[in-house]
């Protein structure tokens, strides 16, 4: 029986952050990614076994996870890394978790639900600020109100991008706005809707993002009209607007490649000190039919403080797991108020 955990990515900077903390806490993951000197320089600073390998090589693949359990895949961009990852995983018998935000890759990984229950797999993308506190709140407002008809989510945030999110955020750009509307997930421009909202600290005008609650609190809750929230100001929701018919030219091979290379000269992801400074606050509201309305709020730590404890929470669960396989989201896995467990996050209060 497979007793091993491997973190794949784990050089990329919310890698070696999950890397890190798992040491301190006494865990050994394997290490693993494509870049031997990168992961290798970690392994022998953290003391961890390593494996270089490409999920794109299957058969690689499947060897270097022969003996694992779990992968917590951390190696973005997800769009592009997951499916090979997830394939990988389903074809030895491995539970998979990752720390992607993308609507995209949230549905794909659902479609494999069959198989994975098949096969006695656990699928849970979004193990991560994406998607823990805010699935919490809207599992928590359905527990409250469970004749729901639409969910609003949303989070006030001032943590820093890593170089892997903002590439990212890049890409997202060329797709624009996504909601979900009578169950289907549907496009809209970008700064599609505005409201003002107080997330927790005084009301704030903000704007409709495409964040992967969109495609996770359906599954977590039923409720088959979603939108996400994201503090903006009222120009740059204008703005926003305003550049979305320039999506197609945003999309270009040659503007993503530049844009990215930004990226990689001037982005470096927020140290120790700031992550420490920072704090999230998140907001959700249910309504029905007849117009009654739950509200929701957390406070939590900054949002790689998130994804690191939530990732390790995710990951011991499933190495004590005995369970069904399936496609999960992190409520559904891990409990509704799951988010409560991990460092600096307080409780949910609804209203």
């Amino acid at each position: 029986m497979a007793t091993h955990w491997m973190i794949y990515g784990a050089n990329g900077y919310t890698g070696h952050l999950i890397a890190a903390e798992a040491k301190r806490q006494g865990l050994t993951p394997i290490l693993a990614g494509r870049n031997p000197a990168a992961v290798h320089a970690l392994g022998s600073l953290l003391g961890l076994e390593c494996r270089i390998f490409d999920i794109h090589q299957l058969d690689r693949a499947k060897e270097a996870l022969a003996d694992v359990a779990v992968v917590a895949h951390c190696a973005g961009p997800f769009s592009a890394t997951s499916a090979p990852m997830l394939e990988a995983c389903l074809a030895s018998a491995t539970h998979y978790v990752d720390i992607t935000g993308e609507i995209s890759v949230f549905e794909a990984a659902h479609q494999r639900g069959q198989q994975a229950r098949e096969l006695g797999v656990v699928v849970c993308p979004g193990v991560g600020f994406d998607v823990i506190p805010s699935d919490c709140l809207a599992a928590c407002l359905h527990q409250a109100l469970p004749d729901a008809t639409h969910l609003a989510l949303g989070f006030d945030s001032g943590s820093g991008l890593s170089p892997g999110t903002a590439k990212t955020s890049v890409e997202g750009l060329k797709f624009g706005g996504k909601v979900r509307r009578a169950g289907v997930i549907t496009d809209v421009p970008l700064g599609y809707k505005r409201r003002a909202i107080n997330f927790g600290r005084g009301e704030k005008p903000a704007v409709t993002i495409p964040w992967g609650d969109v495609s996770t609190a359906y599954h977590s809750t039923g409720i088959d009209n979603i939108e996400v929230y994201l503090p903006t100001p009222t120009v740059a929701a204008i703005v926003m607007r305003l550049i979305d018919p320039l999506r197609g030219l945003l999309g270009l091979d040659a503007v993503q490649n530049w844009l990215k290379r930004l990226i990689e000269k001037r982005v470096s992801g927020p140290d120790e000190a700031s992550r420490a400074r920072q704090r999230t606050w998140l907001w959700g509201e249910a309504r029905n039919a007849a117009g009654e309305v739950k509200t929701a709020r957390l406070e939590t730590a900054n949002g790689y403080d998130v994804t690191v404890h939530g990732t390790l929470l995710a990951v011991r669960h499933l190495l004590d797991y005995s369970g069904p396989g399936g496609y999960f989201t992190p409520s559904k896995l891990l409990g509704a108020r799951c988010v409560e467990q991990l460092p600096g996050s307080g409780k949910v209060q609804l209203f």
